[in-house]
């Protein structure tokens, strides 16, 4: 049986607060003219999660159109009020409740989220991922509930890489995640968080995973301009476009290795304002 062709429009870290209004305004006319199936917004709507831009970002969501699936990024947890990161974190979202981390169905793949926020951590910073045992158990029997022959394409925040080159610790528990994911049908996991695109097959014990990553729609860039992801879906897989206003070519966009962060790389000549360049990066591995 043929699946009809179905095109995602994949957005993340757009941090209202210091958004990219020209970005949201041509994101919000292709939306419009090219109609999407479906929209994964992955995290990171707010830059400190005032009250003021939940509003401005759950207004600017709630009239997209299409559907629209929403996962919670660690600049989504209240930041300035500690009673209610950890007795009612998502108080914020509450005009699209609905929304959040909401499992859509599609004509032959399913969008299942996957939670990689946390109020808190034993380990600083509390930033970082961590996929906890009971978020996995959840996006995997969701997975395995899906009807014989559905395609998954799973939502979160955090990419899974469970530590950087030098070691250092990132998402934990990112490894068995990856693995327990590999052993299902699940065509990429969708992420942010680190403001650069990419596109990488991650080995683990159980096959490949593919781990694609969403740039940002804020003025908090790292080293390529404001994007988002186009993903056409087909029999044969995932096709991604890498779409922005300054008409750079998808492999110019993606970076081969996901960052440690998403604090843009400081100059010598100046340690405060990063140059806005895209420079030549080293092939994605997919």
């Amino acid at each position: 049986m043929t699946t009809p062709k179905t095109v995602l429009f994949h957005l993340s870290d757009i941090h209202f607060g210091l958004e990219d209004r020209a970005a949201l305004a041509w994101v919000e006319r292709c939306i419009a003219e090219e109609k999407p199936a479906a929209i994964c917004i992955t995290g990171d709507l707010t830059m400190r999660a005032r009250h003021r831009e939940f509003a401005a970002a759950c207004r600017w969501i709630s009239s997209l159109g299409p559907p629209v699936t929403v996962e919670v990024g660690n600049h989504d947890m209240p930041y300035f009020n500690l009673i209610e990161r950890f007795v009612d974190p998502y108080r914020r979202f509450r005009s699209i409740k609905a929304l959040l981390e909401m499992q859509l169905n599609l004509p032959g793949v399913a969008i299942v989220p996957l939670k990689t926020a946390t109020r808190a951590q034993w380990r600083f910073p509390w930033s970082n991922g961590w996929v906890t045992g009971a978020a996995l158990r959840q996006t995997l029997a969701a997975i395995d509930a899906l009807p014989s022959g559905t395609r998954a394409l799973v939502t979160a925040h955090h990419p899974l890489t469970e530590r950087d080159p030098r070691g250092k610790r990132l998402t934990i528990n990112g490894e068995a995640a990856m693995a327990a994911l590999a052993e299902r049908n699940v065509l990429a996991i969708l992420t942010g968080h680190v403001h650069d695109a990419f596109d990488i097959d991650q080995p683990t014990p159980a096959g490949k995973l593919r781990m694609i990553g969403a740039g940002t729609l804020s003025k908090r860039i790292r080293s390529t301009p404001p994007s988002f992801n186009q993903l056409t879906l087909t029999d044969a897989g995932i096709a991604v476009t890498v779409r922005n206003l300054e008409a750079v070519p998808t492999p110019a966009m993606q970076i081969g290795q996901v960052p440690e962060n998403a604090l843009p790389p400081r100059q010598p000549e100046d340690p405060v304002a990063p140059v806005r360049t895209v420079p030549a990066h080293d092939p994605p591995v997919h």
